[in-house]
């Protein structure tokens, strides 16, 4: 989806915001993938990396939409799937941080 309008970005906004956009979407799914083959609080980092990432996203493709580099609808569909992006991994992080943070004395262990 992101590669079809990539291609059709001018010269002048294409080997500078759309790289960096691609580039971007490149490292989050990177860091994703290193974290779903760490265990327990290793993944801490990548997982919190994809979360920034997928915020600088947002931010890039508005300016893209802005720049009218991507047309509305496109905006739109990519920002609602960008949030949902964005929930997954913070309840993966949050979910990660729970399980593996110290049991405090007294609890039954899980």
């Amino acid at each position: 989806m992101w590669h079809v309008k990539f291609e059709k970005f001018p010269k002048t906004a294409k080997y500078s915001l759309g790289a960096k956009i691609d580039n971007l979407f490149l490292e989050t799914i990177e860091a994703v993938a290193v974290a779903s083959f760490l265990s327990g609080l290793e993944k801490l980092p990548y997982i919190k990396s994809s979360i920034g990432r997928v915020d600088t996203l947002k931010v890039f493709l508005q300016l893209a939409w802005e720049m009218k580099l991507i047309n509305t609808e496109f905006y739109a569909n990519i920002s609602e799937q960008l949030i949902n992006i964005g929930r997954m991994l913070g309840g993966w992080y949050g979910k990660t941080l729970k399980q593996n943070s110290p049991s405090k004395p007294g609890e039954k262990y899980r």
